[in-house]
């Protein structure tokens, strides 16, 4: 797929008018009036504009495009609008934690299915898909599991039969409730080598189209993603996983989607959207799906109206980018609110990287958003 310089250069020129206004301030937070639980469907919320047809999700269908953000379980139980956001702005959700390796079974042989069910039960009844994260990463395993393969106590025959049976569970209990799943996250190092981990000592590379293989079979109809940062743009880290992809097909190995995780930060400057799409479309001519799957853009702090400017077009350069690639069909933010971003426990002094400040408020980079897919045609 090409594209071209004319089309992205006008659709920037128009979206720098709109998402940002005379002043570049920070808008005013929408009214949020609507309260439902978990389970239960929103009651209609006025963005702005005026409408329900207003919100993100809302505006993304006219591209077949779903927006989505990642969810915070326990936010999602105690903060009304938190919860009443979540349901009435997106139209996908993804568990921040909950389906992650660690969550599901911190006992060995004991499954807590309670907190991702329940997040697939309001993803339901608020007419959301769910992209299931992750079923395999090296973190967030449980100790049972990292601690017997460094004892020595589970061997590599061992390890592979937890794995097939962690992938096969999983990937059944939640068989036609889960849109995608990414399999593997993250399995590529930044230096563009397979990561150090131990499933690559111990069972080598043949893990991954393992891993995959017993996805599918678990559920032949869900579709099934690599996803990893860092891979916005063409570089060696892309290349390789570009590479991984040919292999894997070559393979026959039942590889459906990839996923750019998206986590920025402005001082480090952005791709342009241009180069996004370029390297988006040449996964989506092997017949990938493209999605955006963690967006969320840092900023060292405090915050001023440069960096809050400078945040806004970085989550622009990745849902242009993903908008000029027909076959990307998924752009989901990794929190939507500051008030809960994970940034500032992993980032010290950054922070601020969400769409959402601690109030709710709309920052420039939610207006830029939706700037861009009101003005973008639709796909």
């Amino acid at each position: 797929m090409k594209v071209t310089r004319a089309a992205a250069g006008v659709l920037s020129a128009a979206l720098i008018l709109l998402s940002t206004g005379a002043t570049g301030a920070t808008a005013a937070a929408p009214d949020e009036t609507a309260k439902t639980s978990i389970g239960a469907p929103a009651a209609t919320t006025t963005h702005r504009g005026g409408s329900a047809d207003q919100s993100l999700g809302a505006l993304a269908r006219r591209h077949n495009l779903r927006i989505g953000t990642a969810v915070d379980m326990n936010a999602l139980a105690a903060d009304q609008t938190y919860r009443d956001r979540t349901a009435s702005e997106f139209s996908a959700v993804t568990a921040e934690n909950v389906m992650k390796w660690a969550e599901l079974e911190p006992e060995r042989g004991t499954y807590n299915w309670g907190p991702a069910d329940e997040l697939v039960a309001f993803a339901r009844a608020n007419g959301q898909r769910v992209h299931g994260h992750t079923l395999l990463w090296h973190n967030q395993q449980p100790t049972w599991l990292t601690q017997g393969v460094e004892s020595g106590d589970i061997e590599p025959a061992e390890l592979r039969a937890l794995l097939r049976k962690h992938i096969f569970d999983t990937v059944r209990h939640f068989k036609g409730k889960v849109w995608h799943w990414d399999v593997v996250n993250e399995v590529i190092d930044d230096n563009a080598n397979l990561r150090d981990t131990f499933w690559l000592r111990e069972l080598g590379p043949s893990y991954i189209a393992d891993s995959f293989r017993w996805a599918h079979q678990a559920d032949p109809k869900v579709k099934l993603y690599l996803n990893d940062y860092n891979v916005e743009g063409i570089t060696a880290k892309t290349d390789a996983y570009y590479e991984l992809v040919k292999d894997l097909q070559e393979q026959r190995v039942p590889v459906h989607g990839f996923g750019v995780q998206g986590h920025l930060g402005t001082q480090y400057g952005f791709w342009p959207a241009l180069n996004v799409a370029e390297n988006m479309a040449r996964f989506a001519d092997l017949g990938l799906e493209i999605s955006v799957t963690e967006a969320d853009v840092r900023m060292p702090m405090p915050t001023d109206v440069y960096k809050l400017q400078s945040q806004a077009q970085g989550y622009n350069t990745l849902l242009q980018g993903c908008l000029l690639t027909p076959r990307c069909v998924m752009f989901t933010v990794w929190g939507f609110t500051d008030k809960y971003s994970w940034v500032p426990g992993f980032f010290t002094d950054e922070g601020a990287a969400n769409l959402l400040d601690e109030n709710f408020a709309a920052k420039p980079a939610y207006d830029a958003v939706r700037a861009t897919l009101l003005l973008g045609r639709a796909r």
